[in-house]
C-alpha cells in the first residue's frame, strides 16, 4: 500500500511538472515589463513604457489562469496514450465545469453579489474565464487533470461496434466526463467550502508556525529531491492558495510566486509580504552548493584535485547560474547519505534564518533568475543585500560542516575514491554537446556507423527497450520513466550516456541529465518513434 502510494505521489509529480516547466520563463519576464513600466526608471506614456504595460498585459494572464494549465497539462501528463486526445478533452471538460458549476449556483440561489473578481473576494466564489464559480484556484484544474486522465486511460481504447462505433475511443471519454462533471460541478458547491477552510487552517498553522513552519518546509524542499517528490512540496505553495492570497489592483492573486509578481508590477506597494517565505529555496542553489564543492577540492587527495577541479567548477556554474543542482548533489547522495540529511538540515536552518531577519526576495532557482526578480523590486522592498550575506555565510558553514564531516568520517565523496579513478560530474555533457553538434552538420562517425539517433536508442535499450517504456515524461533536470519491468534497467549503460544519477523507485525511474534534459528528451523520443 505504501509503495502504491509513493508510485501515485510520484506520476503526479511528473505530470504537474509538465506546465511549471513553463512558469519560471513568464515569471522572468513579467519581472522584465515591471521594470519596463516603472516611473523611477522611464517616462509615463513613453516608448519603453508603452510597450512594457503591452507585454505585461499579455504575460500577467498566464498566472491568472493557472488552473486551466494545470487541467491540461496534468492530464496530458498522465495520459498513457493518445496524449493529445486527453489534453483537448481535459480542456473541454474544465469548460463543462465552469458552466455548470455557475449555473447551478444560480439555480440554487447560492450565487453571491458582485460582477468581478475583486467585488467576489472573500466570499469563496470568483470569475474565471467569464463564469462566475467556486473559487477552488489551481486545485480545479489539478482535480480535473486528474480526473480526465484516469477516464481517458480506462476508456481511450474502448471500441463499440455497428452504429454505436462513431461513439468509442476517446470520444467515449468525453461521453463519461459529461455526468462525471456535473455531479461533481454541483457537489463542489456544498464541499468545497468545508475544503477552503481547511486550506485556510492550513495557511494559519504555517503562518502561526513562524520560523519553524519554514525550516520544516526547506529541509523537506531538499531532503526530497532523490525522490522527485520536492515539487509536491513547494508546488503547493508556490501556486496555489496554500501559499497565500491577496487582493492586488482589484485582482484576486493566489500563490506565493503570483503575490510576488504582482506587487513587482505596482511601485507603490510596501515591503513584499510574508508569502516570500516560500521563495527562498533557492539559496542553496546559488551560494550553499559552492561551499559543498570547495569542500569537495579541498578533501580530495591531491593528485586528484585538478582533474576534480575541471569537473567541479563547470557543475557549479551550472547550479549558481540556473538553479541546476542535481549533477553536483547525486556524486553524494548515495556515497554519503549522513551528509545529505546534514546538507538539508542546513538548507531548511539558512532558509529559516532568512524569514526571521526580515527578508523578502523571491529567489527560488538561480542567480540569474534571483537578480532579474529582486533587483526591480529594489533592497527596500525586499531586503535583497542581506540575503547575499547570508548566502556567503552559508558557504562558509557548509564547507566547514562538510569538511570536517568528510576527514572525520572518510566519506568517499568526489577525489576521495579508493581507485585511481575521478568521479565525472558532467557525465562527458560536453562531449555529447559536441558530437549532437557535428551530427547536426550531417557529419557521421564513419568508424563506428553511429546516425543522429544513437544516443536515443542507447538509452532506450538502457530502460529495457521500448516495450518495456510504459510512460515517458521529463522534468527541469530528469527524464522520468514508468517500465513495465525494473530488472530489464542497465543503470551502467545509462551512466554512458551522460546520466548524472539514476533514482530507481519500483517501476518508477528518473535519470538525470541536467540542463541537456530537452535535447535527451528529443533524442529519446525521436529513437521511440523510429524503432
Amino acid at each position: 500500500m505504501k509503495d502504491k502510494a509513493v508510485s501515485a505521489m510520484q506520476k503526479f509529480a511528473k505530470a504537474m511538472i509538465g506546465p511549471v516547466l513553463y512558469l519560471p520563463i513568464a515569471g522572468m519576464l513579467i519581472a522584465l515589463t515591471a521594470v519596463a513600466t516603472n516611473t523611477a526608471f522611464v517616462t509615463e506614456g513613453g516608448v519603453i513604457w508603452t510597450i512594457g504595460k503591452f507585454f505585461n498585459g499579455m504575460l500577467n494572464p498566464i498566472m491568472g489562469n493557472l488552473s486551466i494549465l494545470f487541467c491540461v497539462g496534468i492530464a496530458t501528463g498522465m495520459a498513457k496514450k493518445k496524449k493529445a486526445d486527453a489534453a483537448f478533452i481535459a480542456l473541454m471538460s474544465y469548460i463543462l465545469f465552469l458552466g455548470a458549476n455557475s449555473r447551478w449556483l444560480e439555480l440554487s440561489g447560492m450565487m453571491a453579489e458582485g460582477a468581478t473578481a475583486g467585488d467576489l473576494y472573500g466570499t469563496g466564489q470568483t470569475i474565471q474565464l467569464g463564469f462566475h464559480v467556486t473559487d477552488m484556484g489551481v486545485f480545479l484544474g489539478m482535480i480535473l487533470g486528474v480526473v480526465t486522465a484516469i477516464v481517458h486511460n480506462r476508456y481511450s481504447e474502448t471500441e463499440f461496434k455497428g452504429g454505436f462505433a462513431p461513439y468509442g475511443n476517446t470520444k467515449l471519454v468525453l461521453l463519461v466526463m459529461i455526468p462525471v462533471i456535473g455531479v461533481f460541478s454541483v457537489a463542489i458547491t456544498y464541499i468545497w467550502p468545508t475544503v477552503a477552510a481547511g486550506i485556510t487552517a492550513l495557511t494559519g498553522f504555517m503562518s502561526g508556525a513562524g520560523a519553524a513552519g519554514v525550516f520544516v518546509y526547506g529541509f523537506l524542499n531538499r531532503f526530497l529531491v532523490p525522490t522527485g517528490l520536492h515539487h509536491l512540496i513547494w508546488s503547493p505553495f508556490l501556486y496555489s492558495a496554500v501559499g497565500g492570497q491577496a487582493m492586488v489592483a482589484g485582482e484576486n492573486v493566489i500563490g506565493a510566486k503570483p503575490i510576488f509578481l504582482a506587487l513587482l508590477n505596482d511601485p507603490q506597494a510596501g515591503m513584499m509580504p510574508d508569502t516570500c517565505r516560500f521563495l527562498t529555496y533557492g539559496l542553496v542553489k546559488t551560494f550553499g552548493i559552492i561551499g559543498v564543492a570547495l569542500a569537495f577540492y579541498y578533501t580530495a587527495k591531491k593528485y586528484k584535485r585538478e582533474n576534480l577541479k575541471a569537473q567541479l567548477i563547470p557543475s557549479t556554474l551550472t547550479a549558481v547560474i540556473a538553479g541546476i543542482t542535481e549533477p553536483l548533489e547525486f556524486t553524494f547522495i548515495f556515497a554519503a547519505p549522513s551528509l545529505w540529511l546534514v546538507y538539508s538540515v542546513l538548507d531548511g536552518f539558512f532558509q529559516m534564518v532568512t524569514y526571521i531577519v526580515g527578508v523578502r526576495v523571491c529567489a527560488t532557482n538561480g542567480i540569474l533568475d534571483f537578480l532579474v526578480l529582486n533587483l526591480p523590486a529594489g533592497p527596500g522592498r525586499t531586503m535583497w543585500p542581506l540575503y547575499v550575506v547570508i548566502g556567503l555565510v552559508e558557504i562558509l558553514v557548509i564547507f566547514l560542516v562538510f569538511r570536517f564531516m568528510i576527514e572525520k568520517m572518510d566519506l568517499k565523496t568526489p577525489g576521495r575514491e579508493e581507485d585511481e579513478t575521478v568521479t565525472d560530474l558532467q557525465e562527458n555533457a560536453a562531449s555529447v554537446k559536441n558530437e549532437m553538434k557535428r551530427r547536426q552538420k550531417g557529419s557521421l562517425n564513419a568508424a563506428s556507423g553511429e546516425d543522429p539517433l544513437e544516443r536515443g536508442r542507447k538509452i532506450v535499450e538502457a530502460l529495457g527497450g521500448k516495450d518495456n517504456i510504459l510512460s515517458l515524461e521529463n522534468c527541469f533536470t530528469r527524464l522520468r520513466v514508468e517500465v513495465a519491468d525494473e530488472s530489464r534497467i542497465n543503470e551502467q549503460e545509462l551512466k554512458e550516456t551522460g546520466s548524472a544519477g539514476i533514482m530507481r523507485k519500483g517501476k518508477d525511474i528518473q535519470v538525470v541529465y541536467g540542463l541537456e534534459i530537452s535535447k535527451v528528451r528529443a533524442l529519446v523520443d525521436d529513437a521511440m518513434e523510429h524503432r
